[in-house]
C-alpha cells in the first residue's frame, strides 16, 4: 500500500551530503524535496544525483530563506550536513517548525549552541538524531554486545589510541575544519565518533576530562621544522604542488572539481589549501583522560599523521579484557589523485592497502579467543549504509520509513543511549541492534571534546558539569535547566 511520501530538505550540499542524497532517493517512503546552500553550484551537482536516481529536482534555497523554505516546501524532514558551527542554525527552526532532524556530527560546537539545541528538543518535543555511522558498524555491536553480556565483568579502564593517515588526517589541514571556530578542533570534529562509541560500549557518562594537544606535525611552522614545507597557498595551479604527496588535485577527479572547483567561482571557499601553510588553529596531536561516573575510566590518543590508519581499543574488567584492533590502511603511497567515485578520501571504499580487523576476548585463567567478524573497509565499516535504514527504511521497503524499521529510528528515541544502561532487551543485549543516536548521545560526545579543547588551554581538568550546567554530567541523564 503506497503512501505520500515525506518531503525531505538537505541543507549543506558538499561532499558527505552526498550519502544522504543518494540514500534519500533509493527510499520510496521519502523525496528531497528542498536543497539549501550558498553555494548554487554545489547544490546543482546534487540535483544531477537526483534526476540521475530517477527522481525529480529538488528546489534551491539560500540560507537567509531556510525558514520560508521549511514552510513553503511542506518539509517533513531535515537533513544538516553543513559547516559544523552552521548546525544550530537550522537545526533550531527545523525543530520549531515541527520537523524531524537529523544532523551530522558534531551536533555542534560549544556549549552554548549544545544548550539551546537541548532546549529546542525539550520545548518541541520534536525528533533530533545525530549520525553517529560508527555505532552502526557491525564490529562495534558485536563490542557492544561482549561488554553487554559481561564478558569480562566490571569494566575498570579502557585505552583507546586512534590514529589518521597522512592520507586522511591531512585531509583536516587543507578545508575549514583547520580553523577551530568552523569545526571545534579535531576533539569535537573528528573524536566525537570516538567518544561517542564509548559512551556507548560503556552505558555510561563523562564525568571529569583532561588532556593536552598541541599543533605538532601540520601548519607553517611545523612544516618549515620538519623540512616538509613548500611554498603554495593552495595546490590548484601551483608548480610547488605538482609532485607533494600533501597536495590534492582537485582536477583530477570529476566529483572534486565539480563540487569544489567549478563551485570557487560562487564563494570563494578553497579545498586544497597547503596543509603546511596557515593559520591553522586547531591541533594534531591529543591526549585525553576521562573518568566516568560509575568509576572507569579511559586514556584517549589521536594522532593525524601517521603513516597508517586504524585505531586500537582495550577494555580491562573484573573478569578479563577485550581487545580490538583495526587497520583500515596499513600504508599510504605517495600519491595526491583521488580515485573514488565520490570524491572521498577515506570511508566509502576500501582503502588501497586496507589491513584487516582482530578482536580478542582474554577472560581470567582461560585462553584467549579470537572472537569470528565480517569487517568491512568501505562506507566505514559498513556502518553508513545500516545508519540509512534504521533512519529512513530500508531500501526495499515500499514506503520505508523510520518508524517501521525497528532500528530505534524517529519512534523509538532513548535506543542504545548511555541514559539506559540496563541496555535494551534480552533479546538484543546491550541494545546493540538499536544504536540510534539522540541529542542526549549528541551532548555526551560533544562535552569530552569541549572539555579537552578547555584543558588544551588552561592545563587542568574540567568537570562536565561545569562545562554544560545542568545539562550534561548528572548520572546518566540530560537535565532540566
Amino acid at each position: 500500500m503506497s503512501r505520500t511520501p515525506l518531503r525531505a530538505a538537505i541543507v549543506g550540499t558538499g561532499h558527505r551530503a552526498q550519502t544522504f542524497t543518494h540514500g534519500l532517493a533509493a527510499r520510496p517512503g521519502h523525496r528531497v524535496a528542498a536543497l539549501c546552500d550558498p553555494n548554487p553550484t554545489r547544490m546543482a551537482f546534487h540535483n544531477g544525483l537526483l534526476t540521475g536516481a530517477g527522481e525529480p529536482a529538488a528546489t534551491t534555497w539560500e540560507p537567509d530563506r531556510f525558514a520560508d523554505m521549511l514552510a513553503k516546501e511542506d518539509i517533513d524532514e531535515v537533513v544538516v550536513t553543513t559547516v559544523d558551527a552552521e548546525h544550530d542554525r537550522y537545526i533550531i527552526p527545523a525543530l520549531r517548525a515541527g520537523c524531524r532532524v537529523v544532523t551530522e556530527k558534531p551536533m555542534t560546537v560549544d556549549a552554548a549552541r549544545c544548550a539551546r539545541i537541548l532546549d529546542t528538543v525539550r520545548a518541541t518535543g520534536n525528533s533530533l538524531t545525530v549520525a553517529f555511522n560508527y555505532r552502526f558498524n557491525p564490529v562495534h555491536e558485536k563490542v557492544r554486545a561482549l561488554l553487554a553480556e559481561g564478558s569480562i565483568g566490571e569494566i575498570l579502564s579502557v585505552h583507546f589510541e586512534w590514529l589518521l593517515d597522512t592520507r586522511h588526517g591531512a585531509d583536516y589541514f587543507r578545508r575549514w575544519h583547520r580553523e577551530k571556530h568552523n569545526s571545534g578542533g579535531l576533539m569535537v570534529h573528528k573524536s566525537s565518533h570516538h567518544f561517542d562509541l564509548v559512551n556507548w560500549w560503556l552505558a555510561d557518562e563523562p564525568q571529569e576530562v583532561f588532556g593536552y594537544g598541541r599543533l605538532g606535525f601540520y601548519g607553517r611552522e611545523a612544516g618549515e621544522r620538519h623540512g616538509l614545507r613548500r611554498g603554495y597557498e593552495r595546490a590548484h595551479g601551483a608548480e610547488a604542488a605538482a609532485d607533494d604527496p600533501f597536495a590534492l588535485d582537485l582536477a583530477a577527479n570529476d566529483t572534486l572539481r565539480a563540487l569544489y572547483l567549478d563551485a570557487e567561482q560562487d564563494d570563494g571557499y578553497l579545498r586544497d589549501r597547503n596543509v603546511f601553510g596557515g593559520p591553522v588553529t586547531i591541533e594534531d596531536d591529543m591526549a585525553v583522560l576521562v573518568r566516568y561516573t560509575r568509576g572507569a575510566t579511559m586514556t584517549y590518543h589521536l594522532t593525524a599523521y601517521s603513516p597508517w590508519e586504524g585505531y586500537r581499543v582495550m577494555f580491562n574488567g573484573s573478569a578479563g579484557r577485550v581487545e580490538l584492533e583495526v587497520e583500515e590502511s596499513r600504508w599510504q603511497a605517495p600519491v595526491t589523485r583521488v580515485t573514488s567515485n565520490s570524491g572521498a578520501l577515506h570511508g566509502d571504499t576500501a582503502a588501497e592497502h586496507a589491513g584487516g580487523a582482530r578482536l580478542t576476548l582474554r577472560p581470567l585463567w582461560k585462553p584467549p579467543v579470537d572472537i569470528p567478524l565480517d569487517a568491512a573497509h568501505e562506507a566505514h565499516g559498513g556502518g553508513d549504509p545500516r545508519m540509512l535504514d534504521a533512519l529512513f527504511g530500508v531500501v526495499d521497503a515500499e514506503g520505508g520509513s523510520p518508524v517501521d524499521t525497528g532500528a530505534g529510528g524517529a519512534s523509538d528515541p532513548g535506543a542504545g543511549s548511555p541514559a539506559e544502561p540496563d541496555g535494551g532487551s534480552p533479546a538484543d543485549p546491550g541494545g546493540a541492534l538499536h544504536p540510534t543516536a539522540t541529542e542526549r548521545d549528541g551532548a555526551l560526545a560533544l562535552a569530552v571534546g569541549l572539555a579537552a579543547n578547555r584543558c588544551f588551554e588552561t592545563g587542568r581538568p574540567v568537570a562536565v558539569r561545569d562545562l554544560i550546567p545542568g545539562v550534561v554530567g548528572q548520572a546518566g541523564q540530560v537535565q532540566a535547566r
